[in-house]
């Protein structure tokens, strides 16, 4: 009974480090000079303003692995929520974000590794 828990345990163990080592994690500076930190919450990744106007206001929540991303955007000026997608380069030092309406209506941001 006790090899199938120690199993499971170091399973668990095994795949916390790897989400933790994700590139999309971490403090970013957006092009409005604001510093968005992108965090760990239940399987997904949650940007959430640290400073300036919005500070504490939700920015987007994806999913994904490895630099790609994917899930929603949200403009925090007026909390609309769009499709979206992150990828970070190689060397993790550049992210970019791209949110679309209607997925024809797209723009592009790029943020620095704060």
């Amino acid at each position: 009974m006790l090899k199938p828990a120690l199993a499971a345990l170091s399973l668990l163990l095994a795949a916390g480090p790897a989400f933790a080592d994700e590139p999309i994690l971490g403090r970013w500076l957006s092009p409005g000079g604001r510093v968005v930190e992108v965090t760990d919450c239940g399987g997904q990744f949650c940007a959430t303003v640290k400073t300036g106007k919005y500070k504490g206001k939700s920015v987007g929540t994806m999913s994904g692995s490895g630099g790609d991303y994917s899930g929603t955007v949200t403009d925090p000026r007026d909390d609309r929520t769009y499709d979206g997608t992150a990828t970070v380069d190689s060397d993790g030092s550049t992210m970019t974000l791209e949110g679309c309406a209607l997925k024809i209506i797209c723009k592009k941001q790029h943020w620095t590794r704060a």
